[in-house]
């Protein structure tokens, strides 16, 4: 089994702009429940399909596996839930560990956050300058709950975008 272990941040202020290159993406939900996601995803010129399990803490089971774009855009325009997520990802190399920027477009414009994938839970890691507060686990932050909960629709936004 694949796992997947990630912790979430939001951004204190824009000194990750202008670093790492940028990556549109769009994804959508053909299932986003509390015990399991399938998400298919195009990124650039390339797509894929992953399957995730629960969370429990930072780590969570996942597989993913290439498609063909033309697959994934059909599933994309036709199964998975609306509305669809998009967004810019940014990957950006920092003190050994790559740390992804994704700045929301449509629905969720105006939220940023930032994630670094780790190899253990308790894994050291240097975070940059521009790295804020850990919503690791705030479950209004997963990408699949801003399907239903956009974060245009966030009621008095104590985060704003930096």
């Amino acid at each position: 089994m694949g796992v997947e272990i990630e912790r979430k941040f939001l951004l204190a202020h824009e000194g990750w702009r202008g670093r790492g290159v940028p990556t549109r993406m769009r994804q959508g939900y053909l299932v986003a429940d509390a015990v399991r996601t399938v998400r298919v995803r195009i990124e650039g010129e390339r797509a894929v399909i992953t399957v995730k399990g629960k969370s429990t803490g930072a780590s969570r089971g996942e597989w993913e596996y290439e498609i063909p774009v033309a697959d994934a855009t059909e599933l994309l325009d036709g199964l998975c839930e609306q509305p669809q997520v998009e967004k810019i990802r940014h990957r950006i190399e920092h003190a050994g560990h790559t740390w992804e920027v994704d700045e929301f477009l449509g629905l969720n414009a105006g939220l940023v956050v930032a994630e670094i994938e780790l190899d253990a839970e308790d894994e050291a890691f240097e975070k940059p300058d521009w790295i804020g507060q850990e919503v690791t686990g705030e479950k209004r932050y997963y990408n699949s709950s801003l399907i239903r909960m956009p974060y245009a629709q966030w009621q008095g936004n104590a985060v704003k975008r930096p």
